[in-house]
């Protein structure tokens, strides 16, 4: 029963990483490409996604790598890029709440990408749920480390334009909504989630409109928790 669990959950999970394998391998190919261009070889790339994993900011790194930036810089930098993990993190509180061993990984392999795929609203019932969390992240990790060791060596044998490979991280974001989306009938948290993302980018401007919407988002995801809630148990 465990092993036929735990087979049920690996493939659930690679299924559902593959939205995530097409936009990171290529997101990580760019940044491996961008790191080898800088004078750093795959080593450096693998290490790098080994023990960062933070896809924005390992782009942001490879420039105050290159650029001799101070400790305090880099700090206040990562600060910055990652502060919306934040609020990540406060939406997960629950969820990996009783994950075990796992849940030091889980913190440190929380992207943009997983935790939508970690919030999907239901799972089947032979899958189990702190596994699938586990399986997931390691996968996408998994992915992240390959495209940035393929960047890195393709980087040092041949020479193209890299321009705009970054927007895969948009396309990636639209493909996980649109699943997220059919998946159920509970569209109150997206709807929810593009209103106040419009409302703080017309009020704030594209610089800042960031931390506002995230703070926007988290208020009204606890605002109409009840609502959310009484209408899962409804359709259950």
């Amino acid at each position: 029963m465990e092993k036929t669990n735990i087979r049920s959950t690996l493939k659930y999970a690679f299924l559902s990483s593959l939205p995530v394998m097409a936009g990171y391998i290529v997101l990580g190919t760019g940044f491996g490409v961008l790191l080898q261009d800088k004078g750093y070889n795959w080593l450096w790339a693998a290490l790098m996604s080994v023990t960062i994993f933070a896809g924005s900011m390992q782009y942001v790194a490879v420039d105050l790598l290159s650029g001799g930036a101070t400790l305090i810089a880099a700090a206040l930098m990562t600060v910055l890029v990652n502060i919306r993990h934040l609020f990540y993190g406060l939406t997960m509180l629950e969820k990996y709440n009783d994950t075990g061993w796992r849940k030091p990984y889980l913190i440190f392999a929380l992207t943009d990408e997983t935790f939508s795929l970690v919030c999907s609203p239901d799972l089947p019932e032979d899958v189990d749920r702190k596994n699938y969390y586990f399986f997931l992240s390691l996968m996408n990790q998994c992915y992240w480390i390959t495209g940035s060791i393929i960047g890195a060596a393709a980087g040092a044998a041949l020479s193209f334009n890299s321009a705009g490979i970054d927007f895969a991280m948009t396309a990636l974001f639209v493909v996980i909504f649109v699943e997220q989306w059919e998946k159920t009938k509970q569209h109150l948290p997206a709807v929810t989630g593009v209103v106040v993302t419009v409302v703080c980018r017309l009020l704030f401007g594209a610089e800042s409109f960031l931390i506002p919407s995230m703070i926007g988002i988290l208020a009204a995801m606890f605002l109409f928790k009840g609502k959310m809630s009484s209408k899962v148990d409804k359709k259950r």
